[in-house]
């Protein structure tokens, strides 16, 4: 039987341990020989046949059953919650050059008439900015 430390001991270690390595954690990144790009795009085959494999298996949905509804509104409790307003704040100039293309589709959009509230000709409208961004996406976006 092989040796190995008792999982709490090692559940410990990793808790205490591994925030202190942040520094380590970033200077790894800025400092690799490998460029990320270049190798994720490599590894597409790869990504492909594995989401393929987890898909013939049913991954995602046993592992939604296995980890449950408690376990998804812990995290959001005593992690997301206070990693969210940052990580939205940094987000902030990716979020509107993300999004700049299909401002322009939409502000270029021209609109049928408005008639008043809970008129159904008013679904024309969403349609045609649904449409212009289909036609968007098709084409040159993403």
């Amino acid at each position: 039987m092989a040796k190995i430390k008792n999982i709490a001991d090692i559940a410990k270690k990793f808790a205490d341990v591994t925030p202190q390595r942040a520094g380590e954690f970033v200077e790894g990144v800025e400092k690799s020989a490998i460029d990320w790009a270049q190798a994720a795009a490599a590894a597409e085959g790869a990504y492909q046949d594995g989401v393929t494999k987890a898909i013939s298996r049913k991954a995602f949905g046993k592992g939604v059953k296995k980890a449950g509804t408690e376990k998804y509104k812990k995290g959001v409790r005593e992690k997301g919650g206070a990693r969210f307003s940052a990580g939205v704040a940094l987000a902030g100039p990716a979020y509107a050059e993300g999004f700049a293309p299909y401002h322009q589709v939409i502000s270029s959009t021209t609109l049928p008439p408005r008639y008043a509230r809970r008129d159904p000709r008013n679904l024309a409208r969403v349609a045609a900015i649904a449409s212009a961004l289909g036609k968007a996406k098709e084409g040159a976006i993403g």
